[in-house]
Formats: structure tokens, sequence, C-alpha cells
């Protein structure tokens, strides 16, 4: 429907804003315009401020502005063509109409609403009335008070299959089908009444008037279904509309949240326990137009299901309905109850506190989405494990939005690789070798010797490898602390893991106050001129300090060939799972860059602060030797 600028703009001139909002926010007069605390944040001081005549409200605070169509958008929750029928009704404008056709289905709406709005007072007069006694008896068994029956509507439809004909007949039988209150027969006898023998609760539009009804049965033996739902009609269809709409649209605005749950009893608990903000699809798993409505409230509604097997599969069906729908800033939270309870069972045993601590701490969609297909299926073996895997890319390939289907396959990627990859156990720690009660050898033997000393003069693979044997040879007590480590290094070559199975090897004897090498290690212990530059090294260091440098490059000798390895194994897993082995090659590399900064880091220091305080020129050309290197 196409409504022109100027028939707005005579909407809005015909209605005083300020009167319009204060039915439900206090104004105070300040001058020329109003003033209040904001309806769309929680604040002490007010912010909030009305002008009449420039036709708009604005908040200093949140920033909420708009006019007095937008004010029925926002704060009450209605759609744009609702909220301007409204204001139109009020001011009594006649809405343009884009067709007759459209006229006629109009006027049909119309006529049902009265019809519905009768119906609801006939059921409310009939549950004050003498056959109401069980209905009224099941409310008080539920905890709901007057205030609550009359808040919600409840009713009672009396076990007549003509009452309602009867009660109703301004309306012809024909309305009152239409209206979804009678049921026609496939073999020509009289048309009867839907709501038989049941408490009723009106359903009600975005603007609070009636469009269908909910009844639950009383009799506790009844084959009949518990629950019954007005059918789609034309006032009515049950994938658009959601229970308590009218009231959850402003309660939402103070509190920025809207909770969903399973079915109206479980609205009007929470209601009643003041959370407000509560809303239900009705008999139907959550539909893509609901989310939409629930969106336009608030990013991340809550969804909330009873702790039952029906209640898990209801919040998978959520979750597969919403994931191509998602978008930036906007999703959905759920809540788990536990087993065997509902919303209304929980506040009753343990209290309010019990359902906001719940709220507080929802699972995110992610979350449900991974624990729910881990938990579907045995994972003990290798293809058990590829289904999990393919179960998780299938949710992810219905994403529609590129960032978030991304997003969600690297999230999920990640997960499944610590699950069916797990860390191998740690190695056992290292234990000398050698056997009780041996003796241990005064000195390292000639070839022992000769294989450490080819090292640390450059026969390694490279200058920092030396540095590190060259270390060690110096602090002879420092074996010992890293054998563990020097147990897991993977040398690059044959020869480097000779020598480090010599060191580990000596390691006892090595440390043996009284017999302990030192003389015999001097000629290891003088690395080759391109290891100098190291500060454990060098001759002016601190024995303390050096000892730290060390172990710091111990670890890093050691983690160098294990980037290199676990590279190559992202490299391998490129056809399988190429987001992820990129995602990881990345991650490998980026460690890989900061370690051999370290590396130059380490060198740098000792070079920088020798320059600094000898300015001869040979230190400056140790210093150019130095950078040289890098």
């Amino acid at each position: 429907m196409a409504l022109s600028p100027q028939w707005l703009d005579e909407l809005r001139s015909r209605i005083t804003l300020s009167s319009v909002i204060m039915r439900t926010t206090k104004l105070i007069r300040a001058g020329r315009e109003w003033k209040a605390c904001c309806p769309f944040h929680n604040e002490k001081t007010p912010s909030f401020t009305v002008n009449d005549e420039k036709g708009f409200y604005h908040c200093f605070g949140c920033g909420a502005h708009g006019d007095v169509i937008r004010w029925m958008t926002d704060q009450r929750g209605l759609s744009f063509m609702d909220a301007v029928k409204e204001l139109a009704s009020e001011a009594g404008m006649e809405v343009p109409q884009p067709d007759p056709r459209e006229a006629r289905r109009a006027e049909q709406r119309a006529g049902l609403h009265d019809v519905m709005q009768a119906a609801q007072d006939w059921f409310v007069a009939q549950l004050a009335g003498p056959d109401g006694g069980a209905a009224r008896s099941y409310l008080a068994s539920r905890g709901f008070d007057a205030h609550t029956a009359q808040r919600f509507g409840f009713g009672y439809a009396p076990d007549d299959r003509q009452a309602i004909k009867q009660a109703l007949s301004q309306f012809t039988e024909h309305e009152l089908i239409e209206a979804g209150l009678l049921a026609e027969t496939d073999d020509g006898k009289p048309s009867y009444s839907r709501f038989r023998a049941r408490l009723t609760l009106p359903i009600q539009d975005a603007r609070g008037r009636v469009i269908g009804f909910g009844g639950r049965i009383l009799e506790a033996n009844s084959r009949a279904p518990k629950y019954y739902n007005s059918p789609d009609t034309p006032l009515f269809d049950k994938g658009r509309t959601l229970y308590n709409l009218h009231r959850a649209g402003p309660a939402s605005r103070q509190t920025h949240r809207v909770v969903v749950v399973e079915g109206y009893m479980d609205v009007i608990a929470l209601a009643a326990a003041g959370i407000e903000e509560a809303v239900a699809p009705l008999g139907t798993a959550l539909t893509e137009r609901q989310i939409e409505m629930l969106w336009r409230m608030v990013d991340v509604p809550v969804l909330c299901f009873d702790g039952d097997a029906a209640g898990q599969r209801a919040a998978m069906r959520a979750v597969t309905r919403a994931l191509p729908l998602l978008r930036p800033g906007h999703s959905l939270a759920i809540v788990r109850l536990p087993a065997g309870l509902d919303p209304d069972d929980l506040i009753k045993a343990q209290g309010r506190e019990a359902m906001e601590s719940l709220l507080a701490s929802p699972q995110t969609l992610l979350d449900t989405l991974w624990e729910h297909e881990r938990a579907a299926r045995p994972l003990s073996t290798p293809e058990d494990k590829a289904g999990l895997k393919a179960r998780l890319l299938e949710h992810v390939e219905t994403i529609e939005h590129p960032d978030i289907k991304g997003l969600y396959r690297r999230e999920l990627l990640d997960r499944f690789s610590a699950f069916a990859y797990p860390p191998r156990p740690p190695r056992a720690p290292f234990v000398p070798r050698g056997f009780p009660g041996r003796a241990k050898p005064a000195s390292l033997s000639e070839d022992s010797a000769r294989r450490l000393r080819g090292l640390a003069q450059g026969g390694g693979r490279d200058a920092f490898t030396a540095a590190v044997i060259a270390g060690l040879a110096r602090y002879p007590d420092q074996i010992f602390r890293h054998a563990e480590a020097l147990a897991a290094y993977r040398a690059p070559d044959a020869e480097t893991a000779r020598a480090i199975d010599i060191l580990l090897d000596c390691a006892e004897m090595l440390e043996n106050g009284a017999s302990t090498p030192i003389k015999e290690l001097e000629s290891l212990a003088t690395p080759p001129d391109q290891a100098r530059r190291y500060s454990f090294l060098m001759e002016d260091t601190n024995p303390q300090s050096a000892r730290e440098d060390l172990a710091e490059a111990v670890a890093m000798l050691v983690e160098r060939p294990a980037i290199e390895a676990a590279l190559a194994a992202a490299t391998a897993r490129f056809d399988v799972d190429p987001e992820g082995a990129i995602a990881e090659q990345q991650r490998l590399r980026e460690r890989k860059l900061a370690l051999e900064d370290r590396l130059r880091q380490m060198a740098r220091q000792r070079v920088a602060a020798p320059a600094q305080e000898d300015s001869s020129p040979a230190a400056a050309h140790l210093a150019q030797d130095e950078q040289g290197m890098d």
C-alpha cells in the first residue's frame, strides 16, 4: 500500500505526540517541551524530551529519535501499517485502499475482529458462571490469581456443540466459521463449536486485538489434545503470530531482552513472576517469520526450552531455521532448563532468581549446534568422527551470509580438530641411563669430547644450535634442568642428534660436583665466532642471567623443528580441509616469525650494551659484524 508523504504529514499533524507517549510514559512539562526518563534505556536523570511543535521525541542518552509513527513501531512493537491504521483511526482519517479487493478483505477482517471480541466476552462470562467451576479450580491449582486471570483474558468454553452459535446469533454462521469458532462437517450435519469443555485464552495481534483462541482440556483422562488452537483464518496465521507480543514488546524496550518459551502457559507463569518480556509460538516450531519478528525487538532473543528430549529437539529446529537467516549482530541464545522442568515448575520450586540466573548465562547458537551434533551419535571410530564433521559442515552450508559462514566453518573445524586430534600424552620424564651403584666416569671419553667439540666449532646446522650446545657445556648443571625438553628435541641432522644424546648420557657425570670435568669442557665452551653474540656465551654476563637466557634458548631450539613438522602436517591436510589447513599454517608461521625475531633480539641486546659503554673502534666493528648476521 503506497501512502503519499502529504497524507502521512496530515496524519502526524492531527496527532499530538505527547498525548500518545504519556499513555505509557510519565511526562513532565519543561517549558515548551516535555521531559521524562527514557523508556528505551534505564536512567535516573531525565534525558528524554518530547517536542509537540516539531513533532519528534529525542533521547540525549541513548539517541532514540522519531515521530509518532516511529514511537508506535519502536515502543509498541507494531508494524508500520498497523501503526498508521491505529493512528488514522484516532485521527478520524481513512487509510487509502490500494484496490477494491483489498478494501473488501479489510472490511471482512474488521467484521471478524468484532466476532472474535464478542466470543472473548462470552468465554469470560462463562468462566465466571456456574459452569466455570472446574476451570476456576484449574487456574487456582496453577497459582494464577484473579488479577492474572483477568489480565490474560482466561475464559471457559462449555461442553455444548451448539452453545456459541446460539450465544453469538447476531453473526451469521459463515462469519463464525470464517473466524474459526465453528467447524464444518463433511456429512452434511450441522456445524459445531470447535472449543468445548476447555479453558480458553485469547490470542492477540501486535495491536492487542483478539485474532484466535487457545484451549486447554480440563478432563484428566480425555483422549483429546491437551492444547488446541484456532485454525488459520483471515485474521490468524500461526506461523506469523507470537503469543503475548503486544505486552512483551513494550517490556522488552526496558529490559533489552525477549524470552521465547514453548507455550502460552509458560508465558503467563513468567509474567506472574515479573518477567514480562516473554512470548511463545503457537503449536509449531519457531518459523522464519517469527525469528524476523523477534529480531525487530532485540538482536539476540533468548530461547528457553524444557529439559526433556522434546525440548532439545525444538531447540535444534529453531537453530536450523535460524542459520540461513543469520546476519551481523543478529543471532539466537539458548537456555536449557533442568531435565523434567518447565519454566512454571522451576519458578515454583526455586523462585524467580533461579530462572533469572539461567537467562543471564545462555548458550550461543554455535555452542548449541556443536554440543547437539557431538552428542547425537556415538563417536568411537574414525568413521563416526568423520560423520560428525560432515554433519557440522552441512549446517554451515545453509548459512547465507559469507562472513558468518566462514567464521562458523573455522570455529566448528577448530573444535572438531581439538576433539578428533587431541594432543599426544607427554613423554615420560627423563631418567639418566645407567645402573644403580655404577661408578660415574671421571671425564668424557675422547670420542664424546670430539663429537661435542665438532658441533661447538661449527659442525652443527647453524650458529644458534652450536651456541646452545656451547652454553650447555659452559653451564653443565643446566643439562639436568632441560633434560626432558632435550629428550623431546627433533634434531635436524644425525650429527646433532648424536651430540644431544651424548650430553644426556653424560648428564649425571657433568653434574657431579667433585669430578665435574670443567677443564676438559673449556674447548667446548668456547664457541665459534658466529655464535659469540648470544648473551649466555659472553664473558661479562651475570651467571644467573646467563642461565635464564640459556633456558629460553633451549626452549626455542626445541620448538623450531616442532613448528616445521606441524607446518608440514598442516600442508598435508590441505586437500581434505583447506580452510583449516590455511588457518593452521598462518598461526604456525606467525609463531615461527616471533621466534626468529626473538633470536635477533637476544643477539642485539648483548651487542648494543657493550657498544654504548665502549666507543672504541673495536667495539664499533663488533656491533657492525653482529648486525650483519641478522
